[in-house]
């Protein structure tokens, strides 16, 4: 009989090895009535009700009467075909930021109940990923979500030195491996970075069409100066330069994107951007961290966003994290890409301007918002010229 167990036990670690993806574990898929999952993480003093403690809840945001559809909370599946599907990292470094983001979302949502968060955790993160699930259900008690634990061995050999040591972080290759990690169901998602804040409805950015053959969408920076993503050793090579002959690249973001996963998937993309890390391991083509593979795949082949969607830069350079204001136009999605982050410089003090927009957002209990209400209710067609009015 023990032996039978045994062997059963065997079995039992060995089917589910086949049937979970190599790249993660799903842990969480639709929301609870009650905060405690019944898995003791909410018990007083535990870790998890004291993470929860740090954060206040956030409104109950629902659908309005010209949304197609009222979800029932308990039996939500992240297969149907009427949500917009968003997949963010989240880790304890940067879970100030993700709730931040993951708030101005559902603020602005015309249909906040449609609206499907996929959360990618890092495997070994200092607050393991059951903790960071309950805290997001603390904090968000109707959201639909699910977190999925990132293995770190599936991308920690590809990753090579960068300018910045945070750049070297394996959750900020997650995006890679979306087509893997998110079910097959998942047609299409929109990736955001933990450092965005989303002053529009998150619907109009869904509802944007990947013309062609176009796998992701994003804005587009044909001014910028293509060539310093990469070395000189790069350009100097004819065969490897000569990736981008038959196209005409220009820079472009990876915090926001609108992705294809189906034709990602048909593709092959996750694998044609490891051939270029492999390719950076042996000698170096580039000096920033998950960027210059994706420009390398796609760069001149991009369905070109409206600019107003991703703000970028607002976190400085690498280097110093220096303020920086908007760039001219209306403005549906800040990010504060960079050296600098919005709740690092407004614990020390050291505020930007425009970190006082994000401020309203934060959900961090100890904040003192009061003063800064008035930015509470600031939409994409008040940011019109906000970047003069700051500078």
């Amino acid at each position: 009989m023990l032996l039978f167990r045994l062997y059963a036990a065997v079995s039992f670690v060995f089917t589910i090895s086949l049937v979970i993806p190599p790249f993660c574990i799903g842990i969480r898929s639709f929301p609870t009535l009650a905060i405690d999952g019944g898995d003791g993480l909410s018990e007083p003093g535990s870790a998890a009700a004291a993470a929860w403690s740090r954060f206040s809840e956030a409104p109950d945001y629902r659908n309005g009467a010209e949304c197609a559809t009222s979800f029932n909370r308990e039996m939500v599946s992240s297969c149907d075909p009427s949500l917009v599907h968003i997949a963010m990292t989240l880790d304890s470094e940067y879970l100030r930021g993700s709730v931040a983001a993951v708030h101005s979302v559902l603020k602005h949502a015309s249909c906040p109940e449609n609206v499907f968060f996929h959360f990618i955790a890092a495997e070994f993160d200092p607050a393991s990923p059951r903790v960071l699930t309950q805290l997001v259900r603390s904090t968000f008690p109707s959201l639909n979500f699910k977190v999925y634990i990132f293995r770190e061995d599936t991308v920690i050999n590809l990753i090579s030195t960068s300018i910045r040591v945070a750049l070297e972080n394996p959750l900020n290759y997650a995006r890679n491996y979306l087509g893997d990690i998110l079910g097959r169901c998942v047609e299409r998602v929109i990736y955001l970075d933990s450092d965005v804040l989303v002053v529009d409805d998150i619907h109009k950015l869904w509802n944007i069409s990947l013309t062609g053959s176009r796998v992701i969408g994003a804005p587009e920076y044909c001014h910028a100066n293509f060539t310093k993503y990469f070395t000189d050793g790069f350009w100097s090579d004819p065969v490897l330069s000569r990736v981008f002959a038959s196209r005409k690249p220009c820079y472009f973001n990876t915090g926001v994107m609108v992705m294809d996963l189906e034709r990602w998937r048909e593709g092959n993309f996750r694998k044609k951007i490891e051939n270029w890390m492999e390719l950076q391991r042996k000698r170096r083509i580039y000096d920033l961290g998950s960027l210059p593979p994706f420009l390398l795949v796609f760069a001149g082949n991009v369905e070109a966003i409206d600019h107003r969607w991703n703000q970028h830069g607002l976190g400085g350079d690498n280097v110093r994290g220096s303020c920086r204001s908007l760039h001219p136009g209306p403005v549906s999605l800040l990010h504060w890409s960079g050296k600098g982050k919005p709740w690092v410089r407004l614990e020390s003090k050291k505020a930007c301007p425009l970190d006082h927009v994000w401020e309203p957002y934060d959900l961090y209990k100890h904040r003192n918002v009061a003063k800064y209400q008035s930015f509470s209710s600031i939409s994409a067609s008040t940011l019109i010229g906000f970047s003069s009015y700051l500078s």
